[in-house]
């Protein structure tokens, strides 16, 4: 026992420590996974799955694939494909299946895997991985077409892969003679009406339940956690391994249902899903033989790796989007970029052990083969994402930019500002006439309710680093900010600075909202006050001449830094800029009095912006 708690702590603790390091130095996360799951399995010895889980190694890897891929199902929804462009869906329905007989064609003819193994591993890297596709769009700042074909692929057709793994590998046991075609084909219906009816009782339960009261909201989550648990054992009961199935098809129901806050849901899943995906990451690397790995990879599968990269994918992608009304160079690119995930790695595994259970030899080179398509394609990919975009011209920029919500004279004035400057700007109102300026100054705008689940979907919020609300009402300004801050990140969604009572206190707690933005002076009846006072953005290039020594003598003391963008292009602002002196190479903005100009002629400053 004491082993076994140990195991689960030391992977809970390599797992995230390598998701924090990735994030920390943004580096691919499954990359840091890799070396740090070799060095504590094969390489040290310190961690050793099989000794440690022993029979438990399989049903355990199989709940943490059942949940994940649930997870992956809840994100699949049926409208929100209707109101995608006409590339995504093709992407999804033509080119899934072109993908898939090409890639089995492929592992068969020169992966020299056997027809079975060939078909599922086929099925599997279908898809691209969202928890590596997403994380790149974001590093590179991809101009808003090619990031929202790259993201609604990944999202869309994520459960897609391990649907057709699933299916092929119920065809395989009834070709192997394990179970009768007759008895598949009834329980198949079965678990399929399992997971469609279970998404939709569960969808009903809970919408009566909680409209009516009788049953707290606290325990929503872990009612529809239990659920998707009893669903996978169910039925694997009913037919071996159809669980996967199952799960998977219970996460489209419900994520198609009118729940209520379903957001939460997903949410929590998410992190659920972190967890489980570094932790089975983790397990399959530390489980590995070094020596079959480097066995397994041969000639055979490095021929098989280059038609992935430079046929299937890229083909795939050219057929589905015939008739598109896209560039060359943009279905080109597309067609590049294809990272695979984690869960491909987890799930690959999964079928591996089944496969080799079931006599199927080189049901065991899946792994490694998994191993290799994961690595090489973030590697490549990740690596050759930003210099391609910018190369093609299908950059929105790099380093990040602003949303603002909330379409004020200050925000617009700012957005302005940063737009002379070309850093990305988006300003977000849902009052039309509010929006009527930054239209006129060929600012981008979004025209509706930023909470709205349609805004969740439709903002490119890869191509901005941080959030402004701006609007003149403190408590929606909070919510925003506090919607929003799992996805852009805590410390990077700000708000005006929140108004204080007659008391002289802040409304809400420290908790809530974003970070304050511009300090004291950051209030909105402050800041557009000032504006009308005459201050004004200014944007200062510091160079060798002209550095922060001249900078800070020159600038007002009323002045307040708005934000830095460093040399390397990257954009700092809130937090990022408390304690930092600018440096040399650095873009810095800020707002200040007119009166304070800088000194004529000064190497590296920038002329003031017009408010």
């Amino acid at each position: 026992m004491d082993t076994l708690v140990t195991g689960v702590a030391l992977i809970g603790l390599i797992g995230i420590g390598a998701q924090w390091i990735a994030w920390r130095f943004q580096l691919p996360a499954i990359v840091i996974l890799l070396v740090f799951g070799v060095l504590a399995g094969p390489a040290t010895g310190l961690l050793q799955p099989d000794e440690m889980f022993g029979s438990l190694m399989q049903p355990l890897v199989g709940l943490a694939v059942a949940i994940i891929l649930f997870e992956g199902g809840l994100t699949l929804n049926f409208q929100e494909i209707s109101g995608t462009s006409k590339a995504v869906r093709r992407l999804v329905v033509i080119g899934g299946p072109v993908a898939f007989a090409l890639g089995a064609l492929n592992a068969y003819y020169i992966g020299g895997l056997s027809l079975w193994p060939a078909l599922i591993f086929a099925g599997i890297l279908v898809v691209t991985g969202p928890t590596v596709v997403i994380p790149l769009l974001r590093q590179a700042s991809l101009a808003q077409r090619p990031a929202s074909l790259l993201r609604w692929e990944a999202i869309l057709a994520d459960p897609v892969g391990a649907l057709i793994a699933v299916l092929f590998y119920e065809a395989f046991l009834v070709v192997s003679g394990a179970h009768e075609i007759e008895g598949v084909a009834l329980r198949v219906v079965l678990a399929l009406a399992l997971g469609l009816g279970g998404g939709w009782l569960l969808g009903r339960y809970l919408i009566r339940m909680f409209i009516g009261g009788h049953v707290p909201e606290y325990l929503k989550v872990p009612i529809i956690l239990v659920a998707v648990l009893a669903a996978y054992a169910l039925s694997n009961m009913v037919l071996e391994e159809s669980g996967l199935l199952t799960v998977t098809v219970l996460g489209v129901a419900l994520g198609n249902s009118k729940i209520a806050s379903l957001t939460e849901v997903k949410r929590f899943k998410e992190l659920m899903t972190i967890l489980l995906v570094s932790g089975v990451f983790i397990l399959m690397t530390a489980s590995l033989d070094l020596a079959t790995l480097v066995a397994d990879l041969d000639l055979r599968a490095a021929a098989f790796l280059l038609v992935l990269l430079f046929v299937v994918r890229p083909l795939s992608v050219l057929i589905a989007t015939i008739g598109c009304d896209l560039p060359l160079k943009e279905r080109l690119f597309v067609g590049w970029i294809a990272p695979r995930g984690i869960v491909a790695v987890a799930v690959s595994g999964l079928f591996a052990g089944l496969l080799v259970a079931r006599g199927v030899d080189d049901g065991s080179r899946l792994t490694a083969l998994a191993f290799a398509v994961v690595v090489v394609t973030v590697i490549a990919h990740g690596f050759s994402i930003g210099p391609l975009a910018r190369l093609a011209g299908l950059s929105s920029g790099g380093g990040g930019g602003l949303l603002i919500v909330g379409a004020t004279p200050f925000s617009i004035a700012l957005a302005e500002r940063l737009k002379g400057l070309e850093i990305p700007v988006l300003v977000a109102d849902r009052n039309w006439r509010r929006l009527s300026r930054a239209r006129a100054a060929s600012i981008p705008t979004h025209y509706g309710e930023v909470l709205s689940e349609v805004a969740e979907h439709s903002l490119p919020l890869s191509s901005y680093s941080y959030l402004l609300a701006a609007s003149d009402n403190d408590a929606y300004n909070t919510l925003v900010c506090t919607n929003y801050g799992p996805e852009i990140g805590r410390a990077n969604v700000l708000q005006v600075g929140k108004e204080s009572t007659e008391q002289g206190e802040k409304e809400y707690v420290v908790t809530l909202g974003g970070r304050q933005f511009l300090g004291e002076i950051g209030g909105y009846n402050a800041l557009n006050e000032r504006l009308l006072q005459g201050w004004k953005f200014r944007a200062t290039r510091l160079s060798e001449d002209y550095g922060a020594e001249e900078w800070s003598r020159d600038r007002s003391e009323e002045a307040e830094t708005v934000l830095v963008k460093t040399g390397s292009g990257r954009l700092l602002a809130g937090p990022a800029l408390k304690g930092r002196t600018p440096k040399v190479g650095d873009l810095v903005l800020s707002f200040g009095p007119a009166a304070a100009e800088p000194k004529s002629g000064a190497d590296g400053v920038e002329a003031e912006a017009k408010a």
